[in-house]
């Protein structure tokens, strides 16, 4: 039997400008999700987990917390950009320009905007993206740049995967 190796992400040396990640899952956001979110982070707004007070809103219905939004698209583009990350650096320009619903499917896609070495440590890279989350429908629901301190290939510390035993 032949082990062969799964994906373990980018390093740094894999980035180039202008590259664009489809990330490949997306996640049908629920009532729970969003209930359960909105409680953890003790968001007291009521359009979030009262459907009666969010009927009577211009939009009929209850909003998936921003930062729920937020927080997933970041999480789907960690298989392409994050999964070798020494530090999340920043998440800028984040906008919102679309509601999102309990029910819809969140996608996602990553634009690479720029990469430089890090000025302070010899084993990282500075890469970053533009993440754009949409919808079912194709309607962007969410933007945002994000700027991750990558590790260089052979610098990362290891993971240890074990298998069965013999």
């Amino acid at each position: 039997m032949t082990v062969k190796q799964g994906w373990n992400g980018r390093f740094y040396e894999d980035f180039e400008v202008g590259d664009v990640y489809h990330h490949p899952l997306g996640r049908t956001v629920t009532s729970t999700d969003n209930s359960w979110f909105t409680l953890l982070t003790q968001n007291t707004a009521a359009v979030h987990f009262d459907h009666h007070y969010a009927s009577q809103t211009e939009f009929g219905r209850p909003l998936v917390n921003s930062t729920f939004t937020l927080s997933l698209v970041t999480g789907q583009t960690v298989t392409d950009i994050s999964q070798n990350v020494m530090a999340n650096l920043s998440w800028d320009e984040i906008r919102l320009p679309n509601p999102v619903f309990e029910g819809d499917t969140i996608y996602s896609q990553s634009e690479v905007l720029d990469k430089r070495e890090s000025k302070s440590r010899d084993n990282v890279g500075i890469v970053t993206v533009k993440t754009s989350g949409f919808n079912q429908d194709g309607v962007v629901v969410i933007t945002f740049k994000r700027s991750v301190m990558v590790y260089k290939r052979g610098k990362a510390p290891s993971i240890t995967r074990l298998g069965p035993k013999d």
